[in-house]
C-alpha cells in the first residue's frame, strides 16, 4: 500500500519531532562529551539543515518536471532518505580516512568549498534535465519500462516479466541529486569537526528530517529566491575556515553565529521580496 499525501499539519509535527530528536541527541553529547563537542554537533547540524533547504527546491523541480502525483512523492522520498544515509555514510568514512592520513586534504576541501560556493553564487544549481543524466539514460537502456507510474510502484509484473516504472527513474534522480549536494555539505561539516560520530550524526539527523521538511515547505521553497546566495556565502565561509585553520582558529561559536545570520538574512530578504511581489496587482482594464 502506498502512503497517502502528508498534510501540512503532519509535516509540521514530524519536522518538530526530528528537531527535538536532534536537540536530545545534542544534550546527550553535552552530558557524555562536554560543551565543546555539543557545540560542534549543533553547528554541524545547523550547517547541514541550512544546506538541505536547497535540496528541497531541487526535489520540487524534479517532481514537477517528472509529473509525479502528490500521493506518490512520500514513497519516493522515504526510499531516497535510506539511500542518502548509506551514501553519506560512505562519504563521511572516506573523508575521515583521508584527513587522518593526508593533512593536505583539508586544504583541498577548503579550496573545493570556496569554488563550490562561488559557482553557486554566480551560476546557481543546474536545472533538472533528465536527458543530461547519464545514469538515467543508462537505466532507460537496460531496464524495461512501463509507460505509466502504475499506482506508485517501482516495479510491476507484466505476464512473466518484471518491469520498472518511471517512478524508479525519479528515485534514481533523487539519489543522484543528493550525492551532488552531499559532496558540498559533508566537507562543510569537516570545517567544524573531524569527529566521525558528530559528522555522521549531524548528517543523518538533517537527512531524516528532510522528508517532513519537504512537505512542510514545498509550497514556499520556490519563493526563497535569495537562499542559494546565502548558502553560497556559507560554503565559502566554511571553505575559508578550513584554509586558514593553521593560521587563525575561528571558534565554533562564531562559525555557528555566521551560519545562522547569513541563512536568516537570506530567508528574510526572500520573504520581503515575495511579500512585495504578492502585493503588486496587475492594472485593471478600463
Amino acid at each position: 500500500m502506498n502512503p497517502k499525501p502528508i498534510s501540512t499539519r503532519q509535516a509540521a509535527q514530524r519536522s518538530a519531532l526530528w528537531v527535538l530528536l536532534a536537540a536530545l541527541f545534542g544534550a546527550g553529547i553535552y552530558i557524555g562529551r562536554g560543551p565543546q563537542q555539543a557545540l560542534d554537533f549543533l553547528t554541524a547540524y545547523i550547517i547541514e539543515l541550512s544546506l538541505s533547504l536547497d535540496n528541497l527546491a531541487m526535489f520540487a523541480v524534479i517532481f514537477t518536471s517528472a509529473g509525479v502525483a502528490p500521493e506518490y512523492q512520500p514513497r519516493v522520498l522515504a526510499w531516497g532518505v535510506w539511500g542518502a544515509l548509506a551514501m553519506r555514510g560512505m562519504l563521511v568514512f572516506t573523508g575521515v580516512q583521508l584527513l587522518a592520513h593526508f593533512h593536505w586534504f583539508l586544504g583541498l576541501l577548503g579550496i573545493f568549498l570556496v569554488l563550490a560556493g562561488a559557482r553557486l553564487l554566480w551560476k546557481g544549481r543546474e536545472s533538472f534535465d533528465p536527458s543530461r543524466r547519464r545514469l538515467l539514460t543508462l537505466a532507460r537502456k537496460l531496464l524495461p519500462l512501463t509507460p505509466s507510474y502504475e499506482r506508485g510502484d517501482f516495479f510491476v509484473r507484466e505476464g512473466k516479466r518484471w518491469m520498472a516504472t518511471p517512478l524508479l527513474l525519479v528515485l534514481l534522480t533523487i539519489e543522484v541529486t543528493d550525492v551532488v549536494f552531499a559532496v558540498d555539505s559533508v566537507p562543510a561539516v569537516f570545517a567544524v569537526t573531524r569527529d566521525p560520530l558528530i559528522v555522521y550524526s549531524s548528517n543523518i539527523l538533517a537527512v531524516l528530517g528532510l522528508r517532513a521538511l519537504y512537505f512542510l515547505l514545498a509550497g514556499a521553497v520556490q519563493r526563497f529566491r535569495y537562499l542559494r546566495q546565502g548558502l553560497a556565502v556559507v560554503l565559502m565561509f566554511v571553505g575559508v575556515k578550513l584554509l586558514i585553520a593553521r593560521l587563525v582558529n575561528i571558534p565554533t561559536g562564531w562559525a555557528l553565529l555566521v551560519v545562522l545570520v547569513v541563512t536568516a538574512v537570506a530567508l528574510l530578504a526572500s520573504g520581503r521580496v515575495s511579500a512585495r511581489d504578492q502585493g503588486k496587482t496587475p492594472a485593471t482594464e478600463e
